[in-house]
């Protein structure tokens, strides 16, 4: 949102900026370029997307749990509002569960779990996003990406064939880190590598890409891994049959489409 400001302000502002280094006015539009460039990269590929998903999390002794799952995605505006359908088909307890996003800009997401044991539609709270995704090491966040305003950006370093961004939430209390760096492909603008902090400093999470793939020109993370440091425990996800521009109709991330799953684009 641009806000008016006062004439002084304004010059203010521009008296500032003349003082600063051209290097570090080019640093921060390159920052806030690549940032855009990556999530775009991340979440907007096509117009629309779907992918059949084998996640399989294994705990600290070694066990293993696999579930199944389809992601719908259709893309309001490129770069912008979008919406996500997840479907999950396997195992038992959790099949015919959906997980609908209409994800925002500007204000919270709109999250939606529909439970078919209990018949229940139950609304997932903003404070809720840094919560386990279905039992996994990911979060309902890393689902659908994380908002690029809720974070103040830093490059702090771009040697070799990748740029390394320092991350930082503007409000601490929601989130249970203290800052996340990535790890960006200069060549395509893959983000490759997440590394998490705690509020004491020490790294407790790691999220990275294990398989990049061109997909109709698409670049395509089509394996990827998160792993508890703390905990011992790690999840990875196979993303299988990844297709693009396939024209799937806004309509079906609805409510109604919760309980009436759209087999058209499922099977």
């Amino acid at each position: 949102m641009i806000k008016l400001i006062t004439k002084s302000l304004f010059f203010g502002i521009v008296f500032c900026l003349l003082l600063m280094s051209p290097n570090k006015i080019i640093a921060a539009e390159t920052v806030e370029e690549i940032i855009v460039k990556a999530n775009n990269v991340a979440y907007y590929e096509g117009k629309d997307g779907r992918s059949n998903v084998k996640m399989t999390i294994t705990d600290a002794q070694g066990r293993n749990r696999v579930r199944e799952f389809t992601i719908l995605r259709f893309d309001i505006e490129d770069g912008k509002e979008q919406k996500y359908y997840v479907y999950f088909n396997k195992p038992a307890d959790v099949q015919d569960m959906v997980y609908m996003v209409w994800k925002y800009l500007d204000r919270d997401d709109d999250r939606w779990l529909y439970l078919p044991a209990l018949d229940l539609v139950r609304r997932i709270a903003a404070n809720d996003n840094r919560s386990s995704f279905v039992g996994s090491n990911f979060v309902y966040e890393d689902i659908s990406g994380r908002g690029l305003a809720l974070d103040n950006h830093e490059l702090i370093s771009s040697e070799g064939d990748v740029f390394k961004i320092k991350n930082t939430p503007k409000d601490s209390a929601d989130v249970e880190f203290s800052y996340f760096e990535v790890y960006i492909q200069k060549s395509n603008f893959v983000p490759v590598k997440a590394e998490y902090y705690d509020k004491q400093g020490k790294l407790y999470k790691i999220v990275e890409a294990i398989e990049v793939k061109d997909i109709n020109g698409h670049p395509t993370v089509t394996k990827s891994k998160a792993t508890d440091l703390a905990v011992g425990s790690n999840t990875v996800i196979d993303f299988l049959n990844v297709e693009y521009d396939l024209g799937i109709e806004d309509e079906i991330f609805t409510e109604r489409y919760l309980r009436r799953p759209p087999r058209k684009w499922l099977n």
